[in-house]
């Protein structure tokens, strides 16, 4: 009688362990998108775009948001010749031909990460955004001559830094789950660049600025909350994990760095209000304060929208 010598068989490292699933390890299969991820998407964009409203309304239809914003434009002249310099060749980047390319180049990372849904929403982003800019710059809003003469038409939100902020956003959506926080990073510093730039060539008042960032933030929440099955992060091997402790840690510090310069600009504020004094020229003061409230929005709406991205990329195994 012969020994049965065929080989035992070896079982799946990847099937389910007993209970159901293999602890610690990511399964490759059919994904679902996560609701509750999607809802909180939803609702951001729900918000950001109410804080558009809330910042034209306090800076753009009260005397006393005018008179803040003016005072911010007039102290822009302060050190413009040497600052102008930086600003001038920041604000040149911003084309036509710069959003064709940015889009492109989002679309063609989409693309090659097999993800076509995420290609066309990086498109409808940053197509979204720029035109509800133009809309509501050009056609929606209106300035009131609340202050002694005219102050000019209306400018809010500025087009400048929505460009440099969607196309940093639909960066971020495209790209590689594990590469978000560092696209993020450069999101952050170019969109708040291009925002301050726009201060300091008196292009813009801080509310346009601030204004830009919500509509971006708006349309990028808005996008990540219809994200369908086909547009999920995969794993690239069954032991990859979905855990990316980079992206909170970086969206952690961006929200500290934002609350803490927020907090510095609101006092700042009350001193220009007359709560207290201040100890710099009040239009120097406003240019500050109003550069200061820029960056902090800038890396507030990045670290939003990386968490946002993250949540609602992330598929529901």
């Amino acid at each position: 009688m012969l020994a049965d010598t065929r080989p035992l068989p070896v079982p799946d490292p990847w099937g389910p362990a007993p209970g159901g699933r293999a602890p610690g390890r990511a399964r490759v299969g059919p994904t679902r998108a996560r609701t509750g991820a999607r809802f909180v998407a939803g609702l951001v964009a729900l918000l950001a775009a109410l804080g558009v409203g809330a910042i034209y309304r306090l800076f753009v239809t009260t005397a006393a948001g005018q008179e803040v914003d003016e005072l911010a434009f007039t102290g822009a002249a302060y050190g413009q010749g040497w600052l102008w310099l930086v600003a001038e060749p920041v604000l040149d980047v911003v084309s036509i031909a710069f959003v064709v390319v940015a889009i492109g180049a989002a679309m063609l990372v989409a693309a090659a990460r097999r993800r076509w849904v995420v290609a066309v929403q990086v498109a409808v982003l940053v197509v979204g955004a720029n035109m509800t800019t133009q809309l509501l710059k050009h056609q929606l809003l209106e300035r009131p001559d609340l202050l002694d003469g005219w102050n000019g038409p209306n400018t809010l939100p500025s087009g400048h830094t929505t460009v440099a902020a969607s196309v940093s956003a639909a960066l971020l959506l495209a790209i590689p789950r594990t590469w978000r926080p560092a696209v993020a990073v450069v999101g952050v510093l170019y969109t708040g660049a291009t925002g301050v730039s726009t201060l300091v060539g008196q292009w813009h008042r801080p509310s346009d600025v601030i204004a830009a960032l919500l509509v971006v933030l708006a349309w990028g929440a808005a996008v990540c909350a219809v994200t369908p099955a086909a547009s999920l992060d995969q794993p690239r091997t069954p032991s990859a994990s979905f855990a990316t402790p980079g992206s909170s840690v970086l969206a952690g510090l961006l929200l500290l760095g934002a609350f803490v310069g927020g907090g510095i600009a609101a006092t700042a504020m009350a001193g220009l209000a007359g709560v207290w004094s201040v100890p710099f020229a009040p239009d120097l003061t406003a240019y500050a304060v109003g550069a200061l409230a820029v960056a902090s929005v800038t890396a507030a709406t990045f670290a939003v929208l990386l968490v946002v991205r993250q949540a609602s990329a992330r598929p529901r195994l």
